[in-house]
């Protein structure tokens, strides 16, 4: 592992297997999490998940957050979505919290990849000015 430069946190190279294995870590993390608000009365399916999967892809790169969207909505399909413990046919309002998920877990795993990126010029020094900008640019 590596240090991000970004207050300690470390980084996993995004291809191996120490970052599926937090993938997986993740998802069983926020599914206890879910559970636990599921058993204080919530409806919001997906709400533990969405800032798991923000901290992995930050940490581990996007194929281990997209590795955990793709554990993820079974998971809530099976565990969470009444009848609990059984795949069913999904409602329309079902489907719309899945389609609504993965739009957002894509939003935020790609600002991650953004924030990723941007730590790792920080840390090589920065971006290097150039002779010209283009606000002063004649043309």
């Amino acid at each position: 592992m590596r240090r991000a430069g970004l207050f300690g946190v470390p980084r996993v190279r995004p291809w191996s297997w120490q970052a599926f294995l937090l993938g997986l870590v993740v998802v069983a993390m926020s599914a206890v999490l879910q559970g636990i608000c599921v058993a204080l009365g919530a409806k919001l399916y997906f709400v533990a998940f969405l800032p798991g999967l923000f901290v992995l892809a930050l940490v581990a790169g996007v194929p281990a957050a997209a590795f955990a969207t793709l554990l993820t909505v079974p998971l809530v399909w099976w565990a969470f979505m009444p009848p609990f413990f059984q795949f069913t046919a999904l409602t329309i309002a079902n489907a719309d919290s899945i389609n609504l998920f993965c739009l957002l877990a894509v939003l935020l795993i790609g600002l991650a990849d953004l924030c990723r990126e941007t730590m790792t010029i920080i840390r090589s020094g920065g971006l290097k000015p150039s002779g010209e900008s283009a606000a002063t640019n004649p043309q």
